[in-house]
């Protein structure tokens, strides 16, 4: 069970945290918990202070964060326990402290350091949350994620190393597990194996150490516990009429992941997918509503069509070159490029004389483009949209791309791309029509095709 940081962003939700998991005490849980909400943010500017020679404000600025955990254990827990993890946030200060402080003067490399500082708030939510569990009468204990999750020494977004995450996770939890125990970790957190150093696995990284975790232990099932009723059909900010999609495949998952449905974390599949475990994503404020299950495969839906996402702040690099013509190596030649640069290109497209790809991150823009530039000309169009249909079989029903481009033939599409993946048909537009695309397909798609279905059954 991993739950986010709004699901324990006061009192009252860590109360609603403690009465689910105790819901599923027969099931053997194991909880995964991220820093409250707010918390890793207050952290990373602190630390961002703490670089400008600015330590002591930086840690003051943390002052109402330490706070407010200590109100919580002083609401929820008994005075001795409250005490005891008052004890607990003032060893986290003095830890921090000492960071900031090394950080200020930069006496060990940045990347460790800023590590060091934000994993402070997985580590004093997850002992936190093993107190109010106990306080409730669980045998709950909070085990150390670093132990588990064991990575290489990429400091800001580590890389799991499978074997050993495994071996440490078995060996630190079942003994726990096996003697009626529910292990509490925070999430996001992991150890590098080379130096024993804090790592931690970047964005969306509670949702990946629940399923690293879940994986090892060869889980029934693993639940994360959000904001949201699951997945939905489209973004709820620009669709008013979403709803929950009850099962997914891992494919269809990923796609919707990764092309904006952020509820998921792409990288929480991969160990899920290895070990055939379903993911299902449930609401904490809500846990009667709808929720999404996950499994390794999902059957076709009568609309084929699962859910329409999307990603605004694209550009598009267009890199042409009459070298390509006839010629081999030169795809090799721009992807060096984007690799040495460390970005990720989410869309290609390919002719006889030119490539276009779709960048999200445009941090390392200038010098891609200074280096393209080397080998071909090179053109960037910024303001850009991602507009992803998602569904099993989207590419073996006849029609499907007709109706997409027939309901928004009015907006121009820029980039098209479909093959790569079963399960997407994914294109381009500008940003300014993205929200209009998404509600034209969403009507057509699930609002048109819904009514279709009560007229049918009416008629009968």
């Amino acid at each position: 069970m991993k739950f986010g940081g709004t699901s324990v962003e006061d009192a009252r939700a860590f109360g609603r945290v403690a009465e689910l998991v105790s819901r599923h005490t027969a099931s053997r849980p194991v909880v995964v918990v991220s820093a409250m909400s707010r918390v890793t943010d207050a952290l990373l500017e602190a630390f961002e202070a703490a670089t400008r020679g600015e330590h002591e404000a930086a840690l003051r600025s943390l002052e109402v964060h330490f706070e407010r955990h200590v109100a919580i254990a002083r609401e929820l827990l008994t005075a001795e326990a409250a005490a005891e993890f008052g004890a607990t946030v003032e060893a986290a200060r003095r830890e921090l402290e000492g960071a900031l402080r090394e950080a200020s003067g930069q006496t060990r490399p940045l990347p460790l350091l800023q590590d060091s500082v934000v994993s402070c708030g997985e580590q004093l939510s997850s002992q936190l949350l093993a107190a109010v569990l106990r306080a409730r009468g669980l045998k709950a204990s909070h085990a150390d994620a670093r132990r588990c999750v064991i990575t290489d020494d990429e400091h800001g977004r580590a890389t799991p190393l499978r074997e050993e995450t495994e071996r440490h996770t078995r060996e630190l939890l079942e003994p726990l597990i096996d003697e009626g125990g529910i292990p509490v970790l925070g999430g996001f957190i992991a150890s590098s194996a080379a130096t024993g150093e804090t790592t931690t696995l970047g964005r969306g990284g509670s949702d990946f150490t629940a399923g690293l975790v879940g994986a090892a232990l060869r889980a029934r099932e693993i639940q994360i516990w959000t904001d949201v009723p699951g997945v939905l059909t489209a973004d709820p900010r620009v669709v008013k009429d979403v709803r929950t999609i009850p099962r997914l495949s891992y494919a269809e998952a990923a796609e919707l992941a990764y092309f904006g449905a952020k509820v998921l974390h792409p990288k929480t599949i991969l160990p899920a997918v290895v070990r055939n475990v379903p993911v299902r994503i449930c609401n904490s404020r809500a846990p009667a509503s709808p929720d999404t299950v996950v499994y390794f495969d999902a059957e076709m839906t009568p609309r084929t069509v699962k859910a329409i996402a999307h990603k605004t702040g694209v550009s598009i690099v267009h890199v042409t070159s009459a070298r390509m013509l006839g010629e081999y190596g030169f795809l090799r030649a721009i992807f060096e490029v984007f690799e040495r640069h460390r970005t990720a290109v989410d869309i290609v497209t390919t002719s006889e004389v030119s490539v276009s790809l779709s960048l999200e991150d445009t941090s390392a823009l200038g010098p891609i483009i200074e280096d393209l530039s080397r080998i071909a000309a090179v053109k960037v169009e910024s303001e850009r949209a991602i507009v992803c249909i998602v569904g099993e079989g989207l590419r073996s029903t006849p029609g499907i791309a007709g109706r997409v481009f027939s309901t928004i033939k009015d907006i121009n599409v820029l980039l098209i791309s479909q093959g790569a993946s079963t399960v997407n048909l994914t294109f381009v537009v500008e940003e300014r029509h993205a929200a209009e695309a998404v509600r034209r397909l969403h009507e057509a798609f699930f609002e048109c095709a819904t009514a279709e279905l009560l007229a049918q059954i009416g008629g009968h």
